[in-house]
C-alpha cells in the first residue's frame, strides 16, 4: 500500500510503532521495520552513549528505514539530533513540538520530522515551521492525552495543513486503517497495539495485566503528574487518587530519590524537568516531583514487571487487544483486514 507516508520515510506499509519510553527498544524497532513499518525507539530513557549503542542494534537486525524519538526540551537536545545524523537515522520524531531551528538543522541533514500532536493549531504550528508530517492523537491514545476523539480531531487537521498526517489514537486493525485513510489520513501510528507483541520486550506479567483489561479499566487521571493521562486503573493510580496531600508528596519525594539515583541526576535538574512539563499548568510539588521521576514509574512496570507499583500507560484499545502477535504476524493481519474492508464496503466506486 502506497501513501504519502510510505513515500516519505521509504517504509512498506502506512504503519508507524510509536516511541514509547522502556518499550520501544531495538528489539521491537527492529521488528516493525523488518515487517515493513515505521519502528520509532524512544530515546529520552536513554543516556546520548545508550541511544548511539540502540541505534547500531537497530542497524544490526535490519536495513529498513526506522525513527528515533527526541524531547525537544532536553538539554542535549542538539547532541541527540547530531547523533541520529551521524548514524543515518531516517525520522524523528518529537512528543513535543521541536524550535524551527531544530527542524530546519534535521531537514538539512535529509533527517524527515514527524512531531507528535494533540490540536490542530499545533500542527499548523509545526507544519509553518517545516515539519514534513505530523502525528496527530486524540483522546483514546495512551499516555499524556487531550479531550477530542480521533475521529473528530483528525479530519479537522487533515483540512488545516497540507503535509501528510498520520493518525493515532485507537487503532489496532485493518478497519482502523481503512478509516483513518477515509478521513484523509496518511497512515496510522499504534503503541499498545505493538506493546502487545511478542517482539515487546515488556514483562509477560504486564502483558497479562493489559490483555485482562478491559475498556473500562483504561482511565484517565491528573493523579500521577498533574495533566491527563491515560492508562490502566492500577494499584498505585488508585492510591494516588486516593490519597491527600501530604501523604501523595512524602511518596512522590520516595519515589523521585529512587529515580535520582537510577538516572545520575541532580535535585534541581529533576524539579526542571518536572515544572518543565507543566505545560502552563498550576501543578503541586508533589505533582512536580511525580512528572520529574515519570520515567521511573514507567521503569517500575515495563522493565521490572511492578503492576503494583508502575505506571501503565494505555491507549483505550487495550481493552479490546486480546493476542500476542509477533509484529510481522500483525502487519501481514492489518494489511489482511484492510484489504478485506475495502472489497467488503456496501457501496463500491463506480457506486458512489
Amino acid at each position: 500500500m502506497r501513501t504519502a507516508l510510505t513515500e516519505l520515510t521509504g517504509v512498506a506499509r502506512p504503519v508507524v510503532q510509536t516511541g514509547m519510553g522502556w518499550v520501544a527498544g531495538p528489539r521491537l524497532v527492529g521488528a516493525v521495520a523488518e515487517a515493513g513499518g515505521l519502528g520509532i525507539l524512544a530515546s529520552a530513557t536513554m543516556t546520548p552513549e545508550e541511544l548511539r549503542r540502540a541505534v547500531r542494534e537497530v542497524r544490526s537486525r535490519t536495513v529498513r528505514p526506522f525513527g528515533v524519538n527526541l524531547r525537544a526540551d532536553a538539554a542535549d537536545a542538539r547532541e541527540r539530533v547530531r547523533i541520529i545524523v551521524d548514524e543515518g537515522v531516517r525520522v524523528a520524531s518529537f512528543a513535543l513540538a521541536p524550535s524551527r531551528e531544530l527542524i530546519a538543522e534535521l531537514k538539512d541533514a535529509g533527517v524527515v520530522v514527524i512531531p507528535s500532536v494533540g490540536a490542530r493549531r499545533h500542527a499548523e504550528k509545526v507544519a509553518a515551521w517545516g515539519a514534513d508530517a505530523v502525528i496527530v492523537q486524540g483522546a483514546e491514545g495512551g499516555g499524556h492525552t487531550g479531550e477530542v476523539a480521533t475521529t473528530v480531531l483528525l479530519p479537522q487537521v487533515v483540512d488545516a495543513v497540507s503535509i501528510p498526517v498520520i493518525a493515532a489514537g485507537g487503532f489496532r486493525d485493518g478497519r482502523g486503517l481503512v478509516a483513518a485513510l477515509a478521513l484523509g489520513a496518511a497512515g496510522i501510528a499504534m503503541g499498545t497495539r505493538f506493546l502487545l507483541t511478542s517482539d515487546s520486550t515488556v514483562p509477560d506479567a504486564v502483558k497479562a495485566r493489559y490483555l485482562a483489561a478491559t475498556v473500562a479499566d483504561v482511565t484517565v487521571t491528573t493523579a500521577v503528574d498533574g495533566l491527563p493521562h491515560r492508562m490502566l486503573r492500577t494499584e498505585l493510580v488508585r492510591s494516588l487518587e486516593g490519597r491527600g496531600r501530604a501523604g501523595t508528596l512524602i511518596r512522590a519525594v520516595r519515589r523521585a530519590a529512587a529515580y535520582r539515583r537510577l538516572s545520575g541526576l541532580s535535585w534541581a535538574s529533576m524539579v526542571r524537568d518536572g515544572r518543565a512539563m507543566r505545560h502552563g499548568r498550576e501543578l503541586t510539588w508533589s505533582q512536580v516531583l511525580l512528572a520529574a521521576n515519570a520515567p521511573m514509574l514507567l521503569r517500575a512496570s515495563m522493565v521490572e514487571g511492578r503492576t503494583d507499583l508502575g505506571v501503565m500507560a494505555s491507549g483505550q484499545i487495550a481493552g479490546v487487544i486480546e493476542d500476542l502477535p509477533s509484529c510481522a504476524e500483525l502487519l501481514e493481519r492489518i494489511m489482511a483486514e484492510a484489504a478485506e474492508t475495502v472489497r467488503g464496503l456496501p457501496v463500491s466506486p463506480g457506486q458512489v
